[in-house]
């Protein structure tokens, strides 16, 4: 099968974030093991998905991940010009969901196996795909968790997000979560007899807000842009109608933080001021939804110099998005992004990769291979 071929059986499997995805697991599985690679299926505490594990070398030489997520975000948007879940191809432009997050560099990877395989490598490189990255990266940190049963402690970790095949060393951390404000409901007429849980919100809110402002004051990292933390109410939900007390009121909050930040204190302010209602009468839940830190590469990295060789360009300083490197990074590994298409198609109705893109993936793979070989 060539990449092509891959990715129209990758993009078939409608593998939603946060659902079951033991049929393009076993997909993988089955192809890798047909190739003769050594692969490991780790079911994860949900019971209904997994992560994968694949070696192509020596498991207990140091070599280099590639890691991917196999999991996509929703395609419901009426804009699709046809079934996101059915490669189409017009021109140099191949179309689905995930072609571009992230299952283009999925099958680039899986369509130099046999390639990587005949180099008899030295070092190994090893595959990690994981699960449930687009809900906040909740399966790696299992993977990761399992790497030192694996193999010896990898030299790298390329994070193959869509960068246009340029090298990036940093990004910002994040973290988000969920309050709810539980109050009394009743007649509008008799406010004083209720306890509105809207009216009470917006005291977490105002802090949100406050917050926000604060931090572009700084500190600053020039890499990113904005060169500041951040922190935004994405979502805020309450109440049934007009003429009822809302007894329910719930808000998200997602804080972005530059390298250096925790991502989760940027959030302490606003959860403070939600749980001082309690005086109030109110209820307060606060929920953490997702975290994931900040990955900063230094410039003077081997994994960068690597990078740098392979690709012909120098590595990118930072990037808006966040990937699973900083949590490789935060268990101790190097890491770097380095992947296929355009960030700015993902998420997006129409979603596409190009064929060219695709090509140089695994040209750049197999060129990882040669060097591992050496």
């Amino acid at each position: 099968m060539d990449v092509f071929d891959i990715l129209d059986r990758l993009v078939a499997f409608p593998s939603v974030a946060g659902r079951p995805n033991g049929d393009i697991v076993g997909w993988v599985a089955t192809y890798l093991a047909e190739l003769g690679t050594q692969v490991t299926v780790l079911p994860g505490p949900e019971g209904d998905r997994s992560n994968l594990f694949a070696t192509i070398g020596p498991a207990n030489v140091p070599g280099y991940i590639l890691s991917g997520h196999m999991d996509v975000v929703p395609a419901s948007e009426p804009q699709w010009s046809s079934n996101p879940f059915a490669l189409r191809q017009e021109g140099e432009r191949l179309y689905g969901r995930g072609t571009t997050d992230m299952k283009g560099f999925l099958a680039a990877a899986l369509a130099a196996v046999p390639t990587l395989a005949g180099l008899r490598l030295a070092r190994p490189i090893h595959l990690a795909f994981s699960y449930d990255e687009e809900v906040g990266c909740r399966g790696v940190p299992h993977l990761i968790a399992r790497l030192p049963e694996l193999c010896a402690k990898p030299l790298g970790v390329i994070v193959g997000e869509p960068s246009g095949m340029r090298a990036v060393r940093g990004h910002k951390g994040k973290a988000a979560a969920r309050v709810i404000v539980n109050g009394r409901s009743g007649h509008s007429s008799r406010p004083d007899l209720g306890l509105n849980a809207i009216h009470a919100m917006a005291a977490a809110l105002s802090a949100a807000v406050d917050e926000a402002e604060g931090l572009t004051h700084g500190p600053f990292d020039l890499a990113f842009e904005p060169p500041y933390s951040s922190l935004q109410a994405g979502v805020v939900a309450g109440g049934h109608q007009v003429n009822i007390i809302p007894d329910t009121c719930m808000l998200d909050l997602e804080a972005r933080a530059i390298p250096g930040v925790d991502p989760a204190s940027l959030l302490a302010p606003v959860r403070t001021r939600a749980e001082a209602l309690a005086t109030e009468g109110f209820r307060i839940e606060w929920s953490p939804m997702s975290a994931y830190p900040a990955m900063s590469l230094p410039p003077d990295a081997p994994l960068a110099g690597l990078l740098y060789a392979l690709t012909g360009e120098a590595p990118l300083a930072a990037v808006s998005y966040g990937t699973e490197a900083g949590l490789y990074q935060a268990a101790g590994f190097d890491a770097i992004i380095c992947g296929p298409g355009d960030i700015d198609r993902a998420h997006k109705p129409d979603e596409h990769i190009l064929t060219s893109e695709l090509a140089a993936s695994q040209r750049l793979i197999e060129a990882l291979g040669a060097h591992c070989a050496a």
